[in-house]
């Protein structure tokens, strides 16, 4: 099988994973229903902190469906897998009519689904372990044990790339599943983020310094747990020595180095898309992209970047565009305080809001596309 990194299947971002799970999983019920077989498991390999196992159970979550959690790795004996031996005799007036059964272990499932077994970071396992789901991978039952009907399972993996503690999978374990792997996307997770509520000034830092998101220590994972750490800070300056330890607690030290230095020097200068929007003068969207603009290193393109994207992803949610906004982001793409390059780029990311068919966004891409002056963006599309 192709092996990329470590990994195996195509490379999707957060969102695209969790519609790809649902499709997958929603289509395999109907097989199931249709031929009377079990579909074929899924496997999602990914480095660690990237929310594989949380991806999963939203699909579960999202659905109403039942879900079950399994760690292979926490399995030291083969009983864990299989269950453990009981001696039965049906009549103990009958010799030699005794049996050996065997328990289900806790976490297998009982009742009938839909539901998902999530095998999580299955190739933590040792070998034997590893060995031994093969059955399950297959058949969805071990000797002693059957899923119920309804039941699917999706395996999470590390990648098999020597930076990671892992047992490699054979071919023909490989291939009793469909693979895909998931890739950290910062625009794709902001999103998320602000669906969850997380801070936003960290967000605004994950898409200004999206390089500093996946290293050894600072992810996604221990992002979200930093950002609520800071959430009831008000003034993070100054409260500065008590949100470097925290940083310094959670991150990497560069990703902590880049936070500090983030907040003392260009937080205050991004305003919030909402705030952008409403402004009710074009000298006041101008006024902001001038203190975005304006420094002595150059321009801040970074910073550009980063509210942009905040207000393409404001954009494609629930939001309700004030009388302004589409002058404003007209007088945006206008001025040529902001590069060709990225000004094209963010029109095309408002073409793709268009796609959306939202309605209460309708007025506000039909009157970016028949602005004259963006024209350009048209003909270079």
């Amino acid at each position: 099988m192709s092996q990329d990194n470590g990994c195996y299947g195509a490379s999707v971002n957060g969102g695209e994973l969790l519609d790809l799970l649902g499709k997958v999983l929603e289509a395999n019920l109907t097989f199931e229903d249709e031929t009377g077989r079990r579909p074929t498991p899924i496997c999602v390999w990914g480095t660690h902190g990237l929310g594989k196992t949380e991806i999963a159970m939203e699909v579960a979550r999202q659905r109403q469906w039942k879900i079950a959690y399994c760690a292979p790795a926490q399995f030291e004996e083969m009983g864990d897998l299989h269950g453990l031996p009981m001696k039965i005799d049906p009549d103990p007036n009958v010799y030699g009519d005794e049996r050996t059964i065997y328990l289900p272990p806790e976490w297998v499932p009982n009742d009938p689904g839909p539901g998902i077994l999530l095998l999580d970071d299955i190739n933590r396992a040792d070998d034997r372990i590893l060995r031994g789901t093969m059955q399950l991978l297959q058949n969805f039952e071990m000797f002693s044990w059957s899923l119920p009907p309804k039941w699917q399972i999706v395996v999470t993996a590390n990648p098999d790339s020597g930076d990671y503690s892992v047992t490699s999978m054979d071919d023909a374990m490989l291939t009793r599943m469909i693979h895909v792997t998931l890739k950290f996307d910062a625009k794709a997770w902001a999103a998320w983020a602000l669906k969850a509520g997380i801070d936003e000034r960290g967000i605004n830092f994950v898409l200004t310094y999206p390089e500093m998101v996946t290293m050894k220590r600072s992810t996604p994972r221990t992002l979200v747990q930093f950002f609520a750490q800071i959430n009831n800070i008000k003034d993070l300056v100054q409260e500065r020595k008590l949100v470097e330890l925290l940083a310094q607690g959670c991150l990497d030290l560069e990703t902590s180095d880049a936070f500090m230095n983030y907040i003392e020097q260009s937080l205050h200068q991004i305003p919030s898309p909402e705030d952008f929007l409403a402004s009710e003068t074009p000298s006041r969207v101008l006024e902001a992209v001038e203190r975005l603009t304006a420094s002595e290193k150059g321009v801040r393109l970074d910073l550009l970047n980063t509210l942009m994207s905040r207000i393409g992803i404001l954009l494609s949610g629930n939001y309700t565009p004030t009388p302004t906004a589409a002058s404003n982001l007209i007088e945006l793409l206008k001025t040529d305080k902001v590069p060709i390059d990225l000004r094209f780029a963010f029109h095309k990311e408002l073409m793709r809001v268009r796609l959306l068919k939202k309605p209460s966004m309708e007025a506000v891409v039909t009157a970016i596309s028949n602005a004259e002056v963006l024209k350009q963006f048209v003909a270079m599309q």
